[in-house]
């Protein structure tokens, strides 16, 4: 399809998708959500890894409170639009990084934090600003966040609604990194750079591995690493691994 809200690009095995509606600080419309689900679900396999990013001053504002009809039917919205947005993230054959180049707030927080990877320049915020509307969390921050930082930090944001520093963010282990706002764009394209050029089917595994670490006790968890080791070690990548390794060379991964 033909993006309208989102731009879409492919380069070097890297997916760039820009949420961009600068205007609306990137609000998420209908239609930006439907156009996610589509450019994650329909990725053409010479894509490695996702960047995911806003255009303009902020990443996301979060749900577009102009936007009449998702605004008074939010239990059908959720269903129909966020879920299979969240769910393409999830489901996702490439690993993602979420570029937060600003302000993320509500369900663009969220969105965010469902990534594989955050990585925000330190003049971003992240924002649960439910409440000052009179909702709670939803888009899994409810999920995410307690998981990633503990009950007692994540009813905090929640509760107060307030702004959340990234290097904040990052000490707390909500994201992965971040960057002075001079080195954020190098920064993440390196980062990228390095997914696009790695063991792609190795991300993969890892990327299930930790999904259903929450629900498995020691056993299941110990299983399901064999069962992924044993995925991983019939690659063309592992083999070049330990040629690589034995060579006293860099590895050269095909995603194979």
């Amino acid at each position: 399809m033909s993006y309208e809200s989102i731009q879409f690009g492919i380069k070097d095995g890297i997916a760039t998708l820009i949420l961009n509606r600068p205007q609306v600080m990137n609000a998420l419309s209908s239609q930006m959500r439907l156009e996610i689900t589509d450019a994650l679900t329909t990725l053409p396999s010479e894509v490695r890894c996702v960047v995911l990013t806003g255009s303009g001053r902020g990443f996301c504002s979060g749900q577009d409170l102009t936007d009449r009809v998702a605004a008074t039917n939010l239990e059908a919205t959720l269903r129909d639009e966020y879920e299979p947005m969240l769910r393409a993230m999830t489901n996702c054959p490439v690993p993602i990084i979420a570029a937060v180049n600003g302000v993320a707030a509500g369900a663009g927080a969220n969105l965010a934090l469902a990534a594989d990877v955050v990585i925000a320049a330190e003049s971003a915020t992240f924002i649960q600003a439910f409440t000052r509307i009179g909702l709670i969390p939803d888009a899994g921050g409810t999920f995410i966040i307690p998981r990633a930082i503990g009950n007692a930090r994540a009813m905090g944001m929640m509760l107060f609604a307030e702004p959340v520093t990234a290097r904040q963010a990052m000490e707390w282990g909500l994201i992965w990194e971040a960057l002075p706002d001079d080195d954020f764009a190098e920064g993440v394209a390196a980062r990228a750079r390095k997914l696009a050029q790695g063991p792609t089917l190795a991300y993969r595994a890892i990327r299930k591995a930790i999904t259903e670490t929450s629900q498995n006790d020691l056993d299941a968890q110990l299983a399901l690493e064999a069962k992924l080791q044993g995925e991983a070690g019939r690659t063309t990548d592992f083999v070049e691994g330990v040629t690589a390794f034995l060579e006293k060379r860099p590895a050269k991964f095909t995603g194979h």
